[in-house]
């Protein structure tokens, strides 16, 4: 009998090994399962009320995300699908920064982080938000983004019918010019934009005058009739920019 407790729980610790991820899976999808939080902890070995940082990966890392993060003292689960990676690290009273940072030294590239979830419970929002911040990442990046650092890009990235009218309303005009002339004109405003509004120092960016610089926003303001110096609507030109860069990337 006493050499029988020792097989007993080592038998329910592998069934616990085993059904951890599936139940992972099921509070990153946000399944109606009953008592699902209160099982994962168990199987997991996570509080249920603990602190968690959720990342989707395009270019996974693969083993060295685990152990460069727990190397920090993160535990780190991790979910491979077909074409992204789910990370998931417990935080404890860490800066979600550090999450971040530390999958920016060990993997590719492009992720997204979602906003920290505040207990098991909130996996899965923060899985849908992670790959919203995901969305935002311009083809060929290899940055890791933070959702809350990519604000107004999510939103436009989550409303694309929307986004397609602001495109349209904002920038009909200039969608008409030719190509070349097209990406001039938004390369400049991009520049500029970059700069903080300085336009001296756009100028140094894009190897030209300062006035050539002043003349192309002008031009932008004619097609577009918005002005960059009224706060509306620079917002529309910024919030249209971003749509236009992100439709761009799909088509």
């Amino acid at each position: 009998m006493s050499g029988s407790a020792p097989g007993r729980s080592e038998h329910t610790r592998r069934r616990g090994d085993e059904r951890g991820p599936a139940l992972l899976d099921a509070l990153l999808e946000d399944r109606p399962e009953p008592d699902l939080v209160a099982r994962a902890s168990g199987c997991l070995d996570v509080p249920e009320q603990g602190r968690y940082a959720v990342a989707v990966l395009r270019g996974g890392g693969g083993d060295r995300v685990g152990s460069v993060m727990e190397a920090e003292g993160l535990r780190c689960f991790r979910r491979a699908g077909a074409d992204r990676e789910i990370v998931v690290a417990t935080l404890d009273d860490r800066d979600p920064a550090v999450f971040s940072a530390l999958l920016a030294r060990c993997c590719p590239g492009p992720g997204g982080v979602g906003p920290v979830a505040e207990g098991l419970a909130r996996l899965g929002a923060s899985r849908r938000l992670a790959e919203v911040a995901l969305l935002t990442c311009l083809p060929g990046a290899t940055e890791i983004v933070r959702l809350e650092d990519r604000l107004p890009a999510a939103l436009v990235v989550s409303q694309p019918e929307l986004s397609a009218r602001l495109v349209a309303e904002v920038f009909g005009p200039l969608l008409a010019l030719d190509p070349a002339d097209r990406g001039l004109l938004v390369g400049t405003l991009e520049t500029w934009l970059e700069c903080g509004g300085s336009a001296g120092r756009a100028a140094t960016s894009l190897y030209c005058h300062r006035n050539t610089v002043l003349n192309r926003l002008r031009r932008l303001e004619r097609l577009t009739s918005r002005s960059l110096t009224r706060p509306r609507e620079l917002v529309e030109m910024m919030l249209a920019l971003d749509a236009l860069r992100l439709t761009a990337q799909r088509t």
